[in-house]
């Protein structure tokens, strides 16, 4: 079976429980996957998985590369997680070469149907599950993948843990999904004060600037980024207490290793389903409840009021409200 994912980094990471949850139910299936080659790492740890890599730019050399390679690898099934142009072009060579395709079926139409309902939204089916409806459809039906609590070693560069830790990933790929830099602000000092030490999770870039001036500030607070790679991120964020995320690929890694998350909500709503696999929605999240919210499914666009209220109603005093209520002890 070729499995399709091209993107975003948070899909690419939902998209492995599913996996998993497939080479768990048939160990013998020949697992083929293609992916972006930043994000092929991310695949390592299912087994016996092998993996075809899409160039970053996604060149139709590169694609058709991809696709005369899975073409000799005899590709009986194709199931496209991924819906996109690119994937669809895979699809079609492989339906003409007699593969038996399934795709993701993204509903658009109905996930914008939400926007403007505020916090009372039935939780659309999840994508995680989703991509495992792909499977069934193809003939490989899987059970539910079960989240659960994965702690790995903590890298050396951090140290051994001693007291309370806690993980702070203020930014995410939209404008529209990132809590205020004020406010932000705040809520490591507060963090400070209540944890022995505090992980900053960002990239590089203004995302490092801010990082930096927080530890620089705070003699308990670390910049992650430059530390480690992404397999030592995943590692510390599974020794964590708790870990605080906006709608972001964070929140995706956290939920890899069942961290207690707190996550924050703002133009985006968690109900589209798009939350942290294995969280939930009352208990993890935190979000406001106003007539403009949801404006945005994927965090696109920008705020018609310009003063992103969304964000304005939560305080720092709240997130660390309901980190109380969830963090281990």
């Amino acid at each position: 079976m070729l499995i399709v994912r091209f993107s975003a980094m948070g899909d690419v990471i939902m998209s492995i429980f599913a996996i998993s949850a497939l080479r768990k139910a048939y160990p013998d299936l020949r697992i083929i996957i293609a992916t972006k080659r930043r994000f092929a790492g991310f695949y390592r740890e299912i087994q016996d998985a092998e993996i075809l890599t899409l160039d970053e730019k996604g060149s139709l050399k590169s694609l058709f590369a991809l696709v005369a390679r899975a073409s000799r690898e005899g590709v009986d099934y194709v199931a496209d997680i991924h819906n996109s142009l690119r994937s669809r072009i895979i699809r079609y060579c492989m339906i003409f070469r007699g593969a038996k395709v399934a795709l993701f079926r993204k509903n658009r139409r109905k996930r914008a149907s939400i926007k403007g309902k505020g916090l009372d939204i039935e939780p659309f089916r999840h994508n995680v599950l989703k991509f495992c409806d792909v499977f069934g459809r193809l003939g490989f039906p899987v059970a539910d993948p079960v989240p659960c609590r994965q702690r790995r070693p903590v890298p050396e560069v951090f140290g051994r843990k001693a007291g309370r830790w806690i993980g702070y990933a203020p930014f995410a790929s939209k404008q529209m999904k990132i809590y205020p830099e004020t406010k932000s602000r705040t809520l490591v000092d507060l963090m400070s004060l209540r944890y022995d030490r505090v992980f900053i999770f960002c990239g590089p870039g203004k995302e490092l600037d801010f990082a930096k001036e927080m530890e620089a500030s705070h003699p308990n607070v670390t910049a992650v980024f430059g530390r480690t790679d992404i397999w030592g991120e995943l590692a510390l964020m599974s020794n964590l207490n708790a870990v605080v995320t906006m709608d972001s690929s964070s929140m995706h890694l956290a939920s890899l290793t069942g961290v207690p998350l707190v996550s924050v909500w703002g133009a985006t709503h968690p109900a589209a389903g798009f939350m942290g696999y294995g969280y939930d929605i009352g208990k993890n999240c935190v979000q406001t409840d106003l007539p403009c919210r949801p404006c945005s499914i994927y965090g696109e666009g920008s705020c018609r009021y310009g003063d992103y209220r969304c964000f304005s109603g939560i305080s720092p005093e709240m997130i660390m409200e309901k980190v109380a209520s969830i963090e281990e002890s």
